[in-house]
């Protein structure tokens, strides 16, 4: 049997990835975004992880929300490599957080595979 797939977003680059007001609201737009991953059909555990004005957004069934002490970059490393050695996937844009989950063997996506424009 292989292991389930996690699917890893960086809800502050996902959400800034659509200039639809979400700096007035950091954190409803934060909940909007787990809502949205809620409703996805998938067989993966998806993880949001949010930092700043975000931190707090409660997890819903089917959406793990980690609230990152500090950089929300360094905690989705941190996932990344506990989640080495099974399918891992990191939704972000950034080019050097990519670089670094790579390094760990995750795959990277762009926030347009979850979230539409």
């Amino acid at each position: 049997m292989s292991a389930r797939p996690v699917l890893i977003v960086d809800a502050a680059n996902v959400v800034g990835s659509v200039p639809d007001g979400w700096w007035r609201d950091r954190r409803g737009a934060a909940e909007r975004l787990r809502d949205l991953l809620a409703r996805r059909a998938a067989d993966e555990e998806v993880i949001l992880v949010v930092e700043g004005a975000a931190r707090g957004v409660e997890s819903v069934p089917g959406v793990r929300v980690e609230s990152a002490p500090a950089s929300g970059d360094d905690l989705i490393v941190e996932l990344a490599a506990a989640h080495a050695g099974r399918p891992c996937t990191v939704v972000t844009a950034d080019r050097a957080l990519r670089d670094r989950v790579r390094a760990h063997g995750a795959e990277c996506v762009g926030p347009r595979t979850v979230r539409p424009v």
